[in-house]
């Protein structure tokens, strides 16, 4: 399949302000490498703080990165100037995490999914109603004549994140960044969503990068998954593969932390990561995963800097215990 959106070293640098003359770098990125095909899924797992919100930004280039190449087709979009993106926005949509906040509550539905239409310039207003129609249908909110007119407080979260996933759709975009798309709603509407982008995937081909911290959701929807940890990605390959034999230390303990339906695991004590992640402002040197793991190995994860590794076919992590 034909490579859709390409990350090569992508490097994404903040500066925070110290003192009134003086700022430190916090490196939410750093020299991630990624390639995303037509009508595939990459899912980017992590804690809070590992960056992988951030690198779902650059993806979309709401954030213009410090270093690195962004490609969409074939063509360099890494420092493109708003007016070059059009062809881009058009093609590249979001889903955010909170649906609250990323819909206009002062806007009604038709109005949501009118406005990506209007900006650019597709159709009459009776094609732009058939566009919203469908949209709504293939999102599950039907009578769709019940939900035009309504706005956004009157709805459910699950309605809610489905207007934001009718909003992303109807331009007909190949690639859709969902960053946490259903964390903020209940499990039963998170399946349903989860099985919205499935089946909206193989009707239309879309390519999605999926950002969570749920690794279970990522497993169910993702053909591929990349872990990362502090801006690098630690462990990358394909989903049933990571999942089932996970070799980087924090993987197998993001899967460990995966709550089990078995009610005899009640009273065994499960196993977690000691410690918290370190502050990106001075990551720790080596590996950087090494304060927390418990595999560490002296005077070698705390001196370098380990390199990604094949352990499989299609499958990498950057661990010293697999040389």
């Amino acid at each position: 399949m034909k490579e859709l959106l390409v990350m090569n070293h992508i490097t994404m640098d903040f500066h925070v302000k110290k003192q009134l003359f003086s700022s430190l770098i916090i490196r939410a990125v750093d020299d991630v490498s990624l390639k995303l095909e037509g009508g595939e899924s990459i899912g980017i797992v992590g804690e809070s703080g590992s960056g992988k919100t951030t690198l779902g930004r650059l993806a979309l280039r709401l954030l213009k990165p410090t270093g690195g190449d962004l490609l969409f087709r074939g063509q360099d979009i890494t420092r493109a100037s708003e007016a070059n993106l059009k062809v881009f926005r058009r093609q590249a949509q979001g889903i955010f995490q909170d649906p609250f906040a990323s819909i206009d509550p002062f806007m009604n539905v038709h109005q949501i999914l009118e406005e990506p239409l209007l900006i650019h310039r597709v159709g009459s207003q009776d094609v732009r109603r058939e566009l919203i129609s469908q949209a709504l249908k293939e999102v599950k909110l039907t009578p769709v004549n019940d939900f035009l007119p309504r706005y956004t407080h009157t709805l459910s979260g699950g309605q809610r994140q489905r207007v934001a996933v009718g909003r992303a759709l109807i331009l007909r975009p190949d690639f859709i960044l969902a960053d946490e798309p259903v964390s903020m709603i209940d499990a039963s509407s998170r399946a349903e969503i989860l099985y919205l982008f499935k089946e909206l995937q193989e009707k239309h081909g879309i390519s999605f990068l999926y950002v969570t911290h749920d690794i279970a959701t990522a497993g169910y929807f993702c053909r591929q998954m990349a872990v990362m940890y502090l801006g690098k990605i630690v462990e990358f390959g394909r989903t049933s593969s990571l999942i089932r034999k996970p070799h980087h230390p924090y993987t197998q303990a993001l899967i460990r932390a995966v709550p089990s339906p078995d009610p005899s695991n009640r009273t065994h004590e499960r196993l977690v990561i000691s410690g918290e992640s370190p502050s990106p402002i001075k990551p720790p040197p080596g590996c950087r995963f090494h304060p927390r793991c418990p595999n560490f190995i002296v005077g070698k994860c705390d001196v370098k800097l380990p390199q990604m590794v094949a352990v499989g076919e299609d499958h990498s992590t950057a661990c010293y215990l697999y040389p």
